[in-house]
């Protein structure tokens, strides 16, 4: 007589232990680049979310922040999650590391956490195509600060290193 010992195995996923337990909920999707980060908490225009610590010195990648002319960070943790939008709802400054309130809105619970990709980034790793619903606002294809006119830029807050980038592609063109 024989016997026949089947064995099941079952794999769990565990998602990562939440960064900012208070302030971010991370919505994942299994749709690539779907996934995305909502408010917790309501807060006044201008107002600072969080601090950005942990973070690691990266090269440019598509999910690195540049943070300087030639320098680019990993976030490592649950704001790597807020994706672009034309219309923003928060300010990635990377200048002082922290994350605030767009000037011009104050922030409701459960509001998309979302910055404008090129007031980081000169030019992106993963160029696409704008798909963040802002109607007009929408600047369709994003590539970075770099292809972007003055005037676009000027509707935005931009860090440092790519306002003096701006101001240097302009000084040449005169």
């Amino acid at each position: 007589m024989t016997t026949t010992t089947t064995t099941t195995t079952t794999t769990t996923t565990q998602e990562p232990t939440p960064s900012h337990p208070t302030l971010i909920q991370v919505n994942r999707s299994p749709i690539p680049f779907a996934s995305g980060a909502y408010s917790l908490v309501s807060a006044p225009a201008g107002s600072l979310l969080c601090k950005i610590t942990g973070t690691t010195p990266s090269k440019k990648a598509y999910t690195s922040v540049q943070t300087g002319r030639d320098s680019h960070i990993e976030l490592n943790s649950d704001l790597v999650y807020c994706n672009h939008s034309c219309d923003p709802t928060v300010n990635f400054d990377m200048d002082k590391m922290e994350v605030r309130v767009v000037d011009d809105r104050d922030l409701k619970a459960g509001d998309p956490l979302t910055f404008f990709y090129p007031s980081t980034e000169w030019e992106m790793d993963q160029p696409f195509e704008c798909t963040c619903g802002s109607g007009e606002k929408c600047k369709g294809r994003i590539d970075g600060a770099k292809n972007l006119s003055t005037e676009v830029l000027g509707e935005y807050w931009l860090n440092p290193h790519i306002a003096e980038m701006v101001a240097e592609r302009e000084a040449g063109r005169k």
